[in-house]
């Protein structure tokens, strides 16, 4: 092995079983790879990694205890759009206290920013810039989760919620970043 004797059960990293464009969910069949239901699921990946490159990039170490967190339920949440709608109940791990959890980390950032009054331009910091750009991927992953809830394929609600909670998150950590490394003001968009 290259770094440690990890051996985590797997003897190579491809299975070869989506060559065909089929994959499995968590549950019976297999599914085209373009299935709305993986396009969920691969959005609040790319969210969840969006976080890890914003977590990387934080200048406050409590921006990266939240974001953390953020990622860690998105994995959870990944496990319940992933699964077919008999067994989604098996992993439901958002719920309103996930909610509430990031509205409570919103409100006291919210404390110590000034929210502004109209749209801002994003860039003023590396680690803000990166936050805003999470901010849209979060809500590329809610679009697509909104999808499944409106046809009928995601019975849990709450993801939407969290989602759409999320991404404010998002913003005003990125003001909160933004004001750690000195830029009080946004540039405004006009």
């Amino acid at each position: 092995m290259l770094r440690g004797d990890y051996n985590y059960g797997m003897t190579r990293f491809y299975t070869r079983n989506g060559d065909d464009g089929y994959t499995g969910l968590l549950g019976e069949g297999r599914y085209p790879k373009s299935d709305d239901r993986l396009e969920a699921v691969g959005a609040v990946d790319e969210a969840g990694a969006a976080l890890g490159v914003a977590r990387a990039t934080s200048r406050s170490p409590r921006t990266a205890e939240i974001l953390l967190a953020a990622q860690r339920d998105l994995y959870l949440m990944m496990a319940e759009v992933a699964a077919t709608p008999e067994n989604a109940a098996r992993f439901r791990q958002i719920d309103p206290a996930r909610v509430s959890w990031l509205e409570e980390q919103a409100d006291a950032i919210s404390e110590v920013v000034a929210i502004p009054r109209e749209f801002i331009i994003p860039g003023d910091t590396p680690s803000g810039a990166v936050l805003d750009l999470a901010r849209t991927v979060v809500r590329r992953a809610e679009r697509r989760v909104t999808r499944l809830a409106l046809d009928g394929v995601l019975e849990n609600r709450e993801i939407l919620r969290y989602l759409n909670r999320l991404s404010s998150l998002c913003f005003v950590l990125e003001l909160f970043e933004n004001t750690l490394a000195g830029k009080d003001s946004p540039t405004l968009a006009k």
